[in-house]
């Protein structure tokens, strides 16, 4: 497997504050590895580093999350900032990483977790030599704090709005995910089965499949494809993974299905424009991704720190974006969806 080192600042071509109140967050049920009772914040922050571990490199979500994450680091204070992780979003990807943090004496990781588990045993290694661990966008069962888009269960129920909507609350659904063991992806769905199932407005909606495209654009394109041509009476498809909407809308709107076959989920105004515009896609929704790594990036340094230990309760400042609470589960979340249409699309530049 190919292996990417990333030393570059990226930039998301934008301020943090820019976009105000487009917050959201999956605060997944997790166990955190936290400790207990806040620290006096009197460490010597002078020469901290901190090192992203996304879940892949050379994703467009991925991209504005950690030029958000590289911006809040030079906010925070942090001396040296690194980005560092996998062309592919598997499993076991991530931990050569994490071990080359480690030696390196690395202050804070930032890790998206491609499997809330596989990483773990390197986490603790990371952790026992003395850093600091903040999962973000996908959670880890080791780790500090969680930094959440927003509660699971709303992300999961706009979704199923949006879709009941699109298809006139009648028909056969299917998700398009990411990969089969990525924790916020998972828990979105869950939700979604649960509401589906126990909503009557929903009861002539039937969930017929649930497919992987892992985050892989061709793999998402492919796997869109055979679940119109397996099930010929689908109504609509829902990709919580902006790679795999905007992969899915390509194929939809070159194909007989567009205008037929709804879609919506998870996407990147940027990204998923055209496909509004021509109408192959009515609405989606979204957090402001770069937030999510600038909170991040804040989170490690209150722990680098000894403002927070993690504890339920704890408080750190986030800079432009204010001040965050630590909430049960060592989960600090950022803030709520929003939708995006043909009438507000326009208005937003990530």
């Amino acid at each position: 497997m190919e292996l990417t080192r990333n030393h570059s600042r990226r930039r998301a071509g934008r301020r943090i504050g820019k976009i105000a109140g487009i917050l959201t967050a999956a605060a997944l049920l997790a166990t955190g590895c936290a400790a207990g009772g806040g620290g006096g914040g009197d460490a010597d922050t002078g020469d901290l580093s901190i090192t992203f571990i996304p879940k892949q490199l050379n994703n467009p979500y991925t991209d504005v999350v950690l030029g958000g994450g590289e911006e809040g680091a030079e906010s925070a204070g942090f001396a040296s900032t690194e980005v560092v992780g996998p062309l592919e979003a598997s499993a076991s990807s991530q931990v050569s990483f994490i071990n080359a943090e480690t030696q390196a004496g690395t202050n804070v990781l930032v890790i998206a977790a491609n499997d809330p588990d596989a990483i773990c045993p390197a986490v603790e290694e990371a952790r026992a030599g003395g850093a600091k661990i903040v999962a973000f966008d996908s959670d880890s069962n080791c780790r500090d704090v969680f930094i959440s888009q927003v509660v699971a269960k709303d992300v999961a129920l706009i979704q199923v709005e949006l879709i009941a909507e699109q298809i006139g609350g009648a028909g056969e659904i299917a998700i398009l995910s990411a990969t089969a063991n990525a924790t916020n992806q998972n828990e979105w769905i869950k939700y979604i089965e649960e509401e589906l199932a126990s909503n009557p407005e929903y009861k002539d909606i039937t969930l017929v499949a649930k497919v992987y495209g892992d985050d892989d654009d061709t793999k998402s394109f492919q796997e869109a494809q055979g679940l119109l041509q397996a099930y010929p009476n689908l109504k609509g498809i829902i990709s919580p993974t902006t790679v795999g909407i905007a992969a899915t809308a390509r194929y939809l709107s070159t194909s007989e299905y567009k205008g037929k076959v709804a879609l919506t989920g998870l996407g990147l105004p940027n990204e998923m424009r055209p496909f509004v515009e021509d109408g192959t896609v009515t609405a989606f929704a979204l957090w402001d991704p770069a937030q999510l790594g600038y909170v991040a990036a804040y989170a490690g340094m209150a722990l680098a720190d000894g403002s927070i230990t993690g504890a339920v309760g704890d408080k750190f400042d986030a800079g432009e974006l204010g001040e965050k609470e630590v909430i049960e589960g060592g989960i600090v979340i950022v803030g709520p969806p929003t939708v995006f249409d043909a009438e507000n699309i326009a208005e937003y530049d990530f």
